[in-house]
């Protein structure tokens, strides 16, 4: 009871400033995900383009030349923390070799856009791999470019191979969105230090912190369950034969058809 008052006081006194914290978070995830993943599939789609020994040179310098690029974007970002990129962006870039103050949420966009990028680059291009080569060599054959191969072959099924790493991805964004509390982004974790500091007492504002990330997970995960069962159907399938003796499966659950 001693622990449930000053819950019951802060909710009462503070729950909009919660309600404004988990808004910050969940635009930071969507939008950090949503835009990361656009990244990651140009800079995927890039690294897995096919150079010919033949092909013209000063092309193949070039692409060699933004391989090494994208390369060393994936592992600066891949390879340190977000609260010192937060820190070398914010402070050491923007405002230090540029002189310009960014608004700290817009600061925090930027920051966990370009840190998910990195990390989806490489899940898509893992992707990408996954598509049995056979799809490339089919669509090759019948005259398609590697862009059109690209988009509509293999990255559909490239993105539904991937689709439970981009699920974690906004998980972890959502929780590590924490980390640009240090610049000022007013996300969940920064709502609870201030309260915490000015009740002088940061329990209960964390443990209601830690109540609000663990709801927020556990119905993301949820949602990206039926998102996943919705993309893959029904497992019902009934074997029919058509008027002119070919035969396919019937998909009942769905009302679709495979021939």
């Amino acid at each position: 009871m001693a622990l449930l008052e000053p819950i019951s006081n802060i909710l009462a006194n503070y729950g909009h400033w919660y309600l404004r914290g988990i808004g910050v978070t969940l635009l930071l995830a969507v939008v950090g995900t949503l835009v990361g993943l656009a990244i990651g599939m140009l800079v995927g789609m890039y690294r897995v383009i096919p150079i010919e020994r033949q092909s013209n040179k000063v092309l193949v310098t070039l692409y060699k030349i933004g391989r090494f690029l994208t390369t060393c974007y994936i592992e600066f970002f891949r390879s340190t923390p977000m609260m010192v990129q937060a820190m070398f962006i914010y402070f050491g870039i923007a405002a230090g070799l540029f002189g310009v103050q960014l608004n700290v949420l817009t600061a925090g966009l930027l920051i966990i856009t370009i840190n998910t990028g990195a990390y989806m680059a490489e899940i898509v291009r893992s992707g990408i791999i996954s598509v049995d080569n056979g799809q490339y060599e089919a669509a090759h054959s019948v005259g398609l470019s590697h862009w059109q191969t690209m988009k509509g072959i293999i990255m559909p099924q490239a993105l539904r191979n991937i689709l439970p790493t981009i699920g974690n991805e906004f998980i972890i964004n959502m929780k590590d969105s924490c980390v640009l509390s240090i610049i000022g982004v007013t996300e969940i974790f920064y709502t609870s230090q201030t309260i915490g500091g000015a009740m002088f007492n940061v329990g209960p504002p964390f443990l209601i912190a830690c109540v609000i990330y663990l709801v927020l997970t556990l119905v993301t995960t949820r949602v990206l369950g039926l998102i996943e069962r919705k993309m893959d159907g029904s497992d019902h399938y009934e074997l029919m034969v058509d008027l002119d003796g070919s035969a396919y499966m019937s998909n009942l659950g769905q009302g679709g058809q495979t021939k």
